[in-house]
């Protein structure tokens, strides 16, 4: 009996790691393991789940927090085992947080040349199946051309709209 509860808790416990060495977004959103947490993932939970993302960066050079603070929360669902299935997570972006989406041409026209920092973030977000947007009304007020946006960013009349249309279909709304 003992070496079945010794097989059990070696085979959880190695799951476990292996889930926390294999995140959902590879290189942003770190977890820390908290043993005995209450509150964990659910793998059989829908999560529908739309980020208000307006902070940008604090410095030039990382990511905007609050996009690190999406890659964290799918990185916890990876590892709490909820399968991608019952992972419908959008970021909207807008205010300071707009430029996040440029293009590094672009950006690197605004910042002296430098690499957007939030490009890789962005990408692995969409690989984790995120779904990115960008409000066309901060777009318009920044002077950011469409054509100056990531690709795969959609870009929506206004966060105000997509957020609301969002929370109407049972989206829990995260502002960051």
């Amino acid at each position: 009996m003992k070496l079945l509860t010794l097989s059990l808790m070696a085979a959880a416990l190695a799951s476990s790691a292996t889930a926390q060495t294999a995140p959902l977004v590879p290189g942003f959103g770190a977890v820390a393991p908290v043993m005995d947490a209450h509150e964990r993932p659910d793998p059989g939970r829908e999560y529908k789940v739309v980020f208000d993302v307006s902070k940008g960066a604090t410095e030039r050079d990382k990511p905007a927090a609050g996009l690190e603070r999406v890659a964290r929360f799918v990185n916890m669902l990876g590892a709490g085992g909820v399968p991608a299935e019952k992972r419908r997570i959008v970021a909207v972006l807008h205010g300071p947080a707009t430029e996040a989406v440029m293009t590094d041409a672009a950006y690197g026209l605004r910042h002296g040349g430098a690499k957007n920092p939030n490009g890789a973030l962005i990408a692995a977000l969409e690989r984790a199946g995120v779904d990115v947007r960008v409000c066309g009304q901060a777009l318009a007020g920044q002077k950011i051309a469409r054509d100056d946006v990531l690709p795969a960013v959609q870009v929506d009349l206004a966060a105000l709209m997509t957020v609301t249309h969002l929370q109407f279909a049972g989206y829990a709304l995260v502002v960051s």
